[in-house]
């Protein structure tokens, strides 16, 4: 797969020697630069990319802190840090980051970090999960993903439907597509996935939109006419 890089550091000339090393490898683009910490936490949630390489001390917002941000925001982008301060590589590994690259760095080294996080990527897109966890108040659920019927999306809540319980979530629907797209399922509307395997109906809703009926649950989902489309060029 490729990868989409976005680099954070305040020295431009290292931001120059980053891009050039990414560039020169296969597969993977430098998709953003930033020179301070606020503009790389600001950009890389508008641009979602696979990884984010940044400095530790820079401008508004330390890189730790930057990180810190980021890997709230967007827990699947992969952070390595690159700084010449080697006193700051426990906190940094602590914020669950693939690298900590020291400068002044042999361009091998990056390299070898690089090809390495796409190798893993790759290997967790093309395996499909098993179960997902999901975190409430009351602690955490761990949902074995043959069981989910549908998600949808409802008032800033995210429900999950199995044949026998509704479960709510904070997270996204585009997280959990992430987490379940390579399993049986299919992104019919902004707001609904569903098992492919248990549609039972489709019928008119309006003009270009439809209702979908799935086998196990009284739920219904909504499907686009394009997405309908989609679907049976799929199942043909």
């Amino acid at each position: 797969m490729h990868l989409n890089i976005f680099i954070a550091d305040d020295d431009v000339g290292m931001r120059t020697v980053l891009r050039k090393i990414i560039e020169g490898l296969d597969e993977m683009f430098c998709i953003g630069e930033a020179a301070d910490g606020e503009e790389a936490v600001r950009r890389s949630l508008e641009c979602t990319p696979d990884v984010v390489m940044l400095d530790i001390d820079m401008p508004k917002k330390g890189g730790v802190l930057a990180a810190k941000e980021i890997h709230e925001a967007l827990p699947d982008t992969t952070i390595i840090f690159v700084t010449a301060h080697s006193q700051y590589a426990l906190e940094a590994f602590e914020l669950y980051a693939a690298d900590y690259l020291l400068k002044p760095f042999k361009t091998d080294r990056v390299r070898q970090t690089l090809r390495r996080i796409q190798k893993a990527k790759t290997k967790k897109k093309t395996t499909p999960a098993q179960t997902l966890m999901l975190k409430n108040r009351e602690g955490m659920v761990f949902l074995p993903i043959n069981d989910i019927l549908m998600v949808y999306r409802e008032n800033k809540i995210t429900y999950i439907e199995t044949k026998d319980e509704t479960h709510t979530t904070s997270k996204s629907l585009n997280d959990l597509w992430k987490q379940i797209e390579n399993n049986d399922f299919f992104r019919c509307h902004r707001a609904y996935i569903i098992r492919q395997s248990a549609i039972t109906k489709v019928y008119p809703y309006g003009r270009w939109t439809y209702i979908v009926s799935l086998r196990g649950t009284d739920k219904t989902a909504l499907i686009t006419q394009e997405k309908l489309e989609e679907l049976q060029e799929f199942l043909r």
